[in-house]
């Protein structure tokens, strides 16, 4: 057994500034949240502040593009380019892997909701909407919740924002594990890795361009970016003469900061674009930023400046929990914000105490959150567990 054990370690690669940027895309997704005005101007180094955070959206991004890396790595490094199991095996691992912590998550919301209602109903209490701003709100139609419960709430704008509105990606992101096996892998074997991309994007395009907006608040296009990951894995351990020579060959470093200013340029909104092409330069720097930093560590090469920090043991913690934070970090700051919003603080306090305060209890609940919700149905977990409970029982049988 121990020798099997050994075995499967060895044929498994892990990455752990993978971890680190999914951390720290995490903690800049809390800081974009936090809502550091009472209500009236902020002084001006808080709006400098505001508008640093205002790329909320390309950390959505890297986790797209990390999905369809971590998914599409391991059939990269195998021999057929098939998924390991079967399609059932599969989803059943994606789904233990996100969909526990996300529907104790959203009961979490739902009991919160409850509670207001009661206490609006049969006490003087009234939510004020101007202390509770920020992304979560408790009033919520069951419509919103069953939506939620079927993760198809990205469908509709009229839905997608509503209860936790971060938990929209992950209904793409669910959705997106479906189309993956039955679609873009079998594009991919046929056809190849640049038309898995092209035709990725010509669907994600197609609701915004010829639909009048149809199915535009799941963000479509994020099909195109999800393959963005796919092709980073493909390239970065393919055998393939064609994208070994492309792997060697472009200065990827150089492109990922061209890429990243691509986009930062692209978002300006006087430029009158539309989002999903700053996204989708945000998602190739992502890609080219990966692909950089996984080459540095297969070649032993000193690790870059963004290696390093990526794989700063603070960012690897962070990551560790980061899907917990992600799911729990809007009620958080909305209660935080709802608690500051009635001391009396200037609107400098009030906006540091919202960020410092508000950052550190998200970073707490998360934690604890990722202890009891999320770590419990994680694979490395539940295998842990099942060895030590067969060591258990050996021990038992011999004594």
């Amino acid at each position: 057994m121990t020798q099997v054990i050994e075995k499967n370690n060895q044929k498994r690669l892990h990455l752990p500034y993978l971890d680190g940027l999914r951390g720290l895309a995490a903690l800049y997704v809390v800081l974009v949240h936090v809502e550091p005005s009472m209500g009236g101007e902020l002084p001006l180094h808080w709006l400098l502040l505001v508008r640093i955070m205002q790329y909320g959206a390309f950390s959505v991004v890297s986790f797209i593009v990390l999905s369809g890396y971590v998914l599409m790595l391991p059939v990269a490094r195998s021999e057929n380019g098939h998924l390991t199991g079967s399609f059932i095996n599969y989803l059943k691992r994606r789904a233990r892997r996100i969909l526990p912590p996300y529907y104790i998550a959203l009961l979490i919301c739902i009991f919160i909701s409850a509670v207001v209602f009661v206490l609006e109903q049969f006490t003087s209490f009234r939510w004020n909407k101007l202390a509770g701003a920020g992304a979560f709100d408790p009033h919520f139609s069951w419509i919103d919740v069953i939506s939620h419960l079927l993760l198809v709430h990205n469908l509709h704008s009229s839905t997608y924002l509503t209860i936790n509105p971060p938990m929209w990606t992950i209904a793409t992101e669910w959705q997106t594990y479906f189309i993956f096996p039955l679609l873009l892998l079998p594009i991919w074997r046929c056809w190849g890795l640049l038309s898995v991309v092209i035709i990725s994007f010509t669907i994600g395009l197609i609701p915004i361009s010829f639909t009048n907006g149809f199915l535009a608040s799941a963000n479509p296009w994020f099909l195109g970016i999800f393959t963005l990951g796919m092709a980073a894995a493909d390239i970065g351990f393919s055998q393939k003469t064609q994208l070994v020579a492309i792997k060697n060959s472009l200065p990827w470093g150089r492109l990922a900061i061209i890429f990243t200013g691509m986009a930062v340029i692209t978002e300006w909104r006087r430029l009158g674009l539309h989002i999903w092409i700053n996204q989708s330069f945000a998602g190739l720097a992502f890609a080219c930023l990966i692909i950089y930093l996984t080459k540095s560590i297969m070649e032993n090469k000193q690790p870059p400046l963004a290696l390093q920090i990526l794989q700063h043991p603070w960012a690897i913690a962070l990551g560790t929990f980061s899907y917990s934070l992600y799911l729990t970090h809007g009620p958080v700051l909305v209660f935080v914000r709802y608690g500051l919003f009635y001391l009396p603080l200037s609107p400098d306090m009030f906006a540091a105490a919202s960020y410092v305060v508000g950052t550190a209890i998200s970073l707490i609940v998360a934690y604890w959150f990722y202890l009891f919700c999320e770590r419990p149905f994680m694979s490395n977990f539940l295998k842990q567990r099942k060895i030590k409970d067969v060591l258990i029982s050996e021990t038992s049988t011999k004594n």
